[in-house]
């Protein structure tokens, strides 16, 4: 996939947009055999080098609920993601990030991130509020 066009219609085949922006879609992503679910959003972005690049983002908890260390600590053993702050309806929630060159954004590829960012946000999730589901 090279464009952001190529990204939404992918997502469009595979689940209902939530959100249809020129440049950034969301999505509910099922879990446990949709029992759970988590709140995908996909977005362009563009380097300062003027690379344009995908990121898959999804909230995990608000920020209140975590301490800075932990968060970091979490941070080194993410193989696919990494943690980063950003506002959610004005409140600072961590959030679980992925940034993909257009370069090596193929379905298979986008699939896996996607999967990946979902399922270990919601762990995170589930491990600060058990039996509970914020995003």
């Amino acid at each position: 996939m090279e464009t952001f066009s190529e990204v939404r219609k992918h997502i469009m085949d595979l689940y209902d947009l939530r959100i249809d922006e020129p440049f950034i879609i969301s999505f509910e992503y099922p879990i446990n055999d949709g029992k759970r679910r988590q709140s995908m959003f996909l977005a362009e972005l563009e380097t300062s080098e003027g690379r344009r690049v995908l990121r898959v983002e999804t909230p995990v908890a608000p920020l209140a609920d975590l301490d800075a260390e932990k968060c970091l600590r979490i941070n080194l053993t993410q193989r696919v993601g990494y943690l980063a702050v950003g506002d959610l309806d004005s409140i600072p929630y961590i959030k679980m990030c992925e940034n993909l060159p257009y370069a090596f954004v193929g379905e298979q590829e986008l699939d896996y991130v996607i999967r990946n960012v979902a399922q270990s946000a919601d762990n995170m999730e589930q491990f600060l509020e058990p039996g509970t589901d914020l995003t």
